[in-house]
C-alpha cells in the first residue's frame, strides 16, 4: 500500500497514539489512532487511514477491549482497498485473538486460518509464524489437540534463521504450550526452555511478563507445582505490577495463584482467589470463567463442601460451552460426577 505525504496534523496524531502505546495508554493510543485516521482519511491519504486503523484495532486488543476491536477490525476488511496480502492478514490475525478473548473460538480458528492462508508461507515468514501461533491458540482452547499439534508441526517448518529470536521464542512457547495440553509434559518443559532462553525482561519486559504468566498457566495445568512453577508465577506478578496491563492480565495472574493454591493443598486460599474472579461475569472471558469455576468447584470439593463444589462445577461446563470448548465442558462434568 503506497503512502503519500502526510499533513502536519496527521503526523501529530499519529505520534500521539505512538507515545501513549509506548506508554502502555492503550485506550489514550486507540483514540488519538482514530482521530490520526480521520485526519488520513479527510485528506484523501487511504493508506493513512488504514494503517491508523489498524493500529487503532491493535491497541484496543492491548486494552482488553476485544469487541470493539473486532468491529474496528471488521470495518478495515469491507474496505481492503490496495492493502497487501501481509497487511489484511494482520487484521485477520488481530481479529482471530479479538474472538479468542470474546470466546468464540470457532471464529477465531476460521480468522486465523484466513491469515495463513492470505500468505502461504511465502510473502512474509513472520506474519505467517503469527497466523499460524493464533490458529494454534483458538485450535488448542477448543480442545482440536490433534489439530493443534499438526499446526504446530507445520509452524516448526516455517521457522527459519530469517525470524526474529523474539518471534522464535514466540513460536516455541506456542509448541510448547500444546505439548502440555497433549499431555507431552516433558516436550512442553522443554519448548518452553527453548522459549525462555528467547526472553528477557532487559529486552521486552512486557514479553517476558506474558511468557511466564502463560507458562504458569501451562504447567499448572499439567499439575507441575514445583519451584520452576513457582518462579513463573511470581516474576509474571513482579512485572505487570511495574508495566501494568489490562484487567485480564490481572485475572488470569490471580488465576495462577489460586491455581498454585489448589494443587499445593491451600484449598481455602484458592476459594478465596477464585471467588474474586467469578463473581465478575462481564469482564473474564467464558474461557477464562470457565478454568476459574472448575478450579472453585474442586477446591470446594476437597474442603467438603459438596453442594458449593456442585453448583461451581455447573456453571463451569456452561461457561467452556459458551467458549466453544466442549471437551474442557464434559471434563467439566466428569468432576462433578466424581463429588459425592
Amino acid at each position: 500500500m503506497q503512502q503519500s505525504s502526510v499533513s502536519p496534523s496527521y503526523a501529530t496524531a499519529e505520534l500521539q497514539a505512538r507515545e501513549h502505546r509506548s506508554n502502555h495508554e492503550f485506550r489514550e493510543a486507540a483514540g488519538a489512532a482514530q482521530a490520526a485516521a480521520e485526519i488520513g482519511r479527510a485528506d484523501g491519504d487511504g493508506a493513512s487511514w488504514w494503517n491508523m486503523t489498524l493500529f487503532r484495532a491493535e491497541c484496543l486488543l492491548a486494552a482488553g477491549d476485544f469487541e470493539a476491536s473486532a468491529d474496528v477490525a471488521g470495518a478495515l476488511l469491507a474496505e481492503p482497498g490496495d492493502a497487501m496480502p501481509q497487511l489484511q492478514a494482520q487484521v485477520h490475525i488481530l481479529l482471530a485473538k479479538a474472538h479468542q478473548g470474546l470466546g468464540r473460538l470457532e471464529q477465531a480458528a476460521d480468522e486465523a486460518r484466513a491469515a495463513a492462508d492470505l500468505l502461504n508461507g511465502e510473502d512474509d515468514v513472520e506474519i505467517a509464524v503469527k497466523a499460524r501461533q493464533a490458529l494454534i491458540a483458538a485450535l488448542a482452547d477448543s480442545g482440536r489437540l490433534d489439530e493443534a499439534w499438526a499446526e504446530s508441526l507445520i509452524m516448526a517448518d516455517i521457522i527459519s534463521g530469517e525470524v526474529d529470536d523474539q518471534l522464535v521464542g514466540k513460536a516455541y512457547w506456542v509448541i510448547g504450550n500444546v505439548a502440555f495440553l497433549c499431555s507431552k509434559v516433558a516436550e512442553g518443559l522443554h519448548y518452553h526452555e527453548l522459549a525462555a532462553a528467547t526472553f528477557s525482561p532487559a529486552r521486552n519486559l512486557t514479553v517476558w511478563a506474558k511468557f511466564n504468566k502463560a507458562s504458569a498457566a501451562m504447567r499448572l495445568a499439567a499439575d507441575v507445582a514445583d519451584a520452576d512453577t513457582l518462579r513463573c508465577i511470581e516474576r509474571a506478578e513482579l512485572a505487570t505490577d511495574v508495566i501494568g496491563g489490562s484487567p485480564n492480565d490481572f485475572l488470569l495472574l490471580k488465576l495462577n495463584r489460586g491455581h498454585w493454591n489448589y494443587l499445593a493443598g491451600e484449598f481455602a486460599a484458592a476459594a478465596e482467589l477464585l471467588e474474586q474472579i467469578c463473581v465478575d461475569l462481564d469482564t473474564p472471558s467464558p474461557q477464562i470463567l470457565g478454568e476459574a469455576f472448575l478450579l472453585l468447584g474442586r477446591s470446594h470439593a476437597a474442603l467438603g463442601n459438596r453442594a458449593e463444589a456442585r453448583k461451581y462445577l455447573i456453571q463451569a461446563a456452561d461457561h467452556f460451552e459458551k467458549a466453544g470448548a466442549p471437551q474442557r465442558a464434559e471434563q467439566a462434568l466428569e468432576f462433578l460426577n466424581e463429588v459425592p
